[in-house]
């Protein structure tokens, strides 16, 4: 089997203010490397791992929202750093490619959902003992279609969650309960062999049609479980998650293959790849080495506290709080705030204080409010306490 890793989850991305990213640099892309993700606010964009047979290696395209187009990201620059991204390591040894007579047996005719076909795919291999049981599937595919509608995420997530929430809210919804709610409010494209009309209502605002563009290449993920929401939104039945690029890289981005104006012609090659051992990335602040250095004063009042942040983790953090509390006086507290802070990295702080005579307790709190995303049993490191003595 090969192993998936995620870096964060679309739950995550759905409730907004994500501020855990991992960037480009440190997701390997030799070999056939699967993938998605999703770009920061500040440079909105899908991400699509399209594999390169010829250079041996994965390529990432980023989508983006103004015209739907698409441009490779080259690593090294070190300028892409994604709240959400999903990626395999190296898949080549697990790669299932259906053969011609399976793509027929699986009864592709026009209008048949794509979900559909993968699902059939899916159980036919796995019945013939062709394709192990697993939690999750990556997919790779060259479709064409009649029509296809697309979208690219335009600041889904970072700073979003009252929008989220209000537009969930205002559909009847709770703010996980259907996360389709969100996708339509972004901007939509359509691209297609020009062969049929729109016979849809656009809903929340036009589809903006770019013309002929039926051949796309794609990868993604079929979840087993789509209510844990890691890989696709989480909804019961909606097991299927795909980005891709037309084949000639005008277009890209998220495949609404369920959408009204969506219409499959053909999958001409698929390939399935099992995934069973499934990680998930993430962040654990600490704080480390809180020390009092008392100053030079002749009561002994005036000093300064020093400690270290570390970020122990795989993912970068940023725009975190630091809260010093002095005698459990919450209002009155000294506040800090990290930018940025990779993975692995620590940054030390030197607070100056001046305390009255007496015993104080001083407690230092990394991501006070709860910002980053940290499971519950590494909480318990972000937050170091000391007792000063002041003569």
């Amino acid at each position: 089997m090969s192993h998936l890793w995620i870096a964060n989850t679309i739950t995550d991305l759905i409730e907004g203010d994500v501020r855990e990213h991992i960037p480009l640099e440190r997701i390997p892309l030799e070999g056939d490397v699967l993938g998605m993700g999703t770009t920061t606010s500040y440079d909105n964009g899908e991400l699509a791992f399209l594999h390169d047979l010829a250079a041996g290696r994965s390529r990432v395209y980023k989508a983006q929202p103004e015209g739907g187009g698409v441009e490779e990201l080259v690593p090294g620059e070190g300028l892409n750093h994604f709240p959400y991204a999903c990626f395999s390591s190296d898949a080549t040894a697990v790669r299932h490619p259906l053969l011609p007579a399976d793509l027929a047996a699986l009864g592709m005719v026009a209008g048949v959902p794509l979900k559909e076909i993968v699902a059939r795919a899916i159980a036919r291999l796995t019945q013939d003992q062709r394709l192990p049981v697993a939690p999750v599937y990556g997919l790779r595919l060259v479709s064409q279609w009649h029509s296809l509608v697309y979208t690219v995420a335009s600041k889904l997530c970072m700073g979003q969650s009252r929008r989220n929430r209000a537009v969930s809210l205002a559909e009847g919804q709770d703010s996980l309960g259907d996360g389709r709610s969100i996708y339509t409010n972004l901007k939509h494209f359509r691209v297609g062999d020009g062969s049929t009309e729109p016979t849809y209502t656009p809903g929340a605002g036009a589809i903006k049609d770019l013309g002929a563009s039926p051949a796309w290449d794609c990868c993604g993920f079929w979840d087993t479980q789509p209510e844990l929401g890691r890989l696709t939104v989480p909804v019961a039945g909606e097991n299927l998650h795909l980005h891709g690029c037309s084949l000639d890289l005008r277009h890209g981005g998220h495949l609404h293959h369920e959408h009204a104006g969506s219409c499959l012609a053909a999958v001409t090659s698929l390939v399935l790849y099992p995934f069973d051992g499934i990680t998930q990335l993430g962040s654990d602040l600490a704080v480390e080495d809180l020390a009092w250095n008392p100053g030079a004063l002749a009561d002994g009042g005036e000093g300064s506290l020093r400690f270290v942040i570390h970020n122990r983790g795989q993912l970068d953090v940023s725009d975190v709080g630091v809260a010093v509390v002095i005698d459990d006086h919450y209002g009155s507290h000294r506040y800090l705030r990290l930018p940025w802070l990779a993975a692995g990295e620590r940054d030390t702080f030197v607070l100056p204080l001046r305390l009255p005579a007496g015993l104080h307790r001083v407690e230092v709190l990394a991501d006070p409010h709860g910002d980053v995303i940290e499971p519950a049993a590494q909480q318990s490191n972000n937050r170091s306490a000391l007792t000063i003595a002041i003569a």
